[in-house]
């Protein structure tokens, strides 16, 4: 089944809406964008880029709101790591470990939204 950045954004709109505030298709043609960017309720935001040739990244960016970033993605730059070249940046670029991600890109982007809503909950309402 090729996964679609609309079927991603269906998802946030139906399992993540307490946590999103809105989407946006990036880049490309409207019938191909590059990438999806889910807009989240702290002002952070998720960046999904999926490849045909199964390369992706799921980018939270926080360096605005929290000064973090945590990507998880298979860019083959981390021989090192066990899940290679899976691997996961944890609060900052060179926080670099094994990444346990579902290789079902769908399942894949549910457990990242799951661990961002987790995460959301642990920071302070201002």
């Amino acid at each position: 089944m090729l996964i679609t950045y609309r079927m991603l954004e269906q998802i946030t709109k139906t399992e993540f809406s307490d946590i999103i505030n809105k989407t946006a298709l990036i880049g490309g043609k409207s019938a191909q964008p590059n990438k999806l960017r889910v807009f989240l309720i702290d002002g952070s935001f998720l960046d999904v880029w999926l490849s045909e040739e199964n390369d992706y990244s799921f980018h939270w960016e926080q360096r605005a709101v929290r000064g973090l970033i945590h990507r998880w993605d298979n860019a083959p730059d981390h021989p090192d790591i066990e899940s290679f070249p899976h691997h996961f940046h944890d609060g900052k670029e060179n926080n670099i470990l094994s990444s346990q991600l579902n290789n079902d890109m769908i399942d894949a982007f549910k457990e990242v939204l799951t661990f961002i809503r987790a995460k959301l909950k642990d920071v302070p309402e201002k």
